[in-house]
């Protein structure tokens, strides 16, 4: 499968060194452009390109870049055939971000990525914290593999994503409706904590919609008072735990 890749931050970074030793033929782009892009993460296969090659001639395209940067990439998206599925891996974080009203007010984040790009998306990889994501990673079947829920209108896409998935490490699970997908957002009970996926359908259903934003800014406010304001690595385990603690 033809992928194009736009972000290589800690989640775009660990897919394009995975993907390609799947067999699928990965692009991948920054806002800086292809020179400054670490040659780690392109160390499986990836080809550095610019963000417009990126997103010529694929099949997909994955975004996993911070919301606030949507706007500098919508032209990019609009001449893309329709059947590319674009797969969005982003989670809103306000002191990042910064505060977006319709965000804020409650629209599902994807959903609002859709209205910015003026083009369907299926959720996928947003749940999953950034080091068991490039650390945990398992074949098929095995018994320990994490699970991953994904959530989209379309369902061919979120064939296409569960797919992807799949080839990343990690079982899929449908979550649903892009309207649903507040539940797998940071706060919600899937939101990092490394489920089985026989356990995300009920952690699912357990999330509360109106406590996800406080959940999430207490996490964030433990984490960073741990861990010493940035100034000590984070450590993927103890999130894991922390969250498990806060969300579920």
């Amino acid at each position: 499968m033809k992928i194009g890749l736009l972000g290589v931050g800690n989640i775009g970074a660990t897919l394009a060194r995975r993907l390609p030793t799947i067999g699928h033929d990965v692009k991948v782009a920054n806002s800086r452009g292809p020179e400054t892009i670490d040659p780690d993460v392109l160390s499986s296969g990836a080809r550095a390109v610019t963000a417009a090659e990126a997103v010529r001639d694929v099949d997909v395209v994955i975004l996993s870049i911070p919301l606030a940067k949507l706007t500098d990439i919508a032209e990019l998206l609009a001449d893309l055939p329709e059947q590319v599925v674009v797969l969005d891996t982003s989670n809103y974080y306000p002191g990042r971000d910064g505060e977006i009203p319709a965000l804020e007010s409650g629209t599902p984040e994807s959903v609002w990525v859709t209205e910015q790009i003026g083009r369907p998306v299926v959720k996928a990889w947003n749940a999953v914290g950034a080091g068991v994501f490039a650390d945990e990673a398992r074949p098929a079947g095995d018994p320990d593999r994490i699970g991953l829920p994904i959530a989209g209108d379309d369902d061919r896409a979120k064939q296409v994503a569960a797919g992807l998935v799949d080839d990343s490490g990690f079982d899929a699970v449908d979550a649903g409706s892009l309207a649903d997908s507040w539940r797998q957002q940071p706060g919600s009970p899937v939101y990092c904590t490394a489920l089985p996926a026989d356990e995300i359908p009920a952690a699912l259903a357990a999330a509360e919609k109106d406590r996800l934003p406080r959940r999430r800014d207490i996490a964030g406010s433990a984490a960073v008072e741990r861990f010493d304001g940035g100034r000590t690595a984070i450590d993927g385990d103890f999130l894991t735990r922390l969250n498990r603690v806060l969300y579920m």
